[in-house]
């Protein structure tokens, strides 16, 4: 299955929790701090999925990395004035 198909089934199992939250909540009253816990989660649930399909339709198209030349001609050397060669330490010192 691919991204949109998997999305597409959570969309359809949301909109049917919504629909059997609307019935207990006809059945049972909104009254409840349960009830409305339940319709504020499955509101929730409906959003996520919503940025889930933005975020899958956005990454749909592999971008590919931009290519950074490296030029062949050396570097410059005044660069590397007054820095420590590794393993090796200041130019001035003595290695240990």
């Amino acid at each position: 299955m691919s991204v949109q198909d998997d999305l597409a089934t959570v969309q359809r199992c949301l909109d049917d929790l919504a629909r059997s939250v609307c019935r207990l909540e006809q059945q049972l009253g909104s009254a409840g701090l349960e009830m409305r816990r339940v319709r504020t989660d499955t509101a929730h649930l409906r959003e996520s999925v919503a940025l889930l399909r933005e975020a899958a339709a956005t990454s749909a198209s592999p971008k590919r990395p931009e290519l950074v030349t490296i030029p062949d001609t050396p570097y410059d050397d005044s660069l590397w004035i007054d820095t420590d060669d590794e393993g090796l330490g200041a130019r001035d010192r003595r290695a240990p």
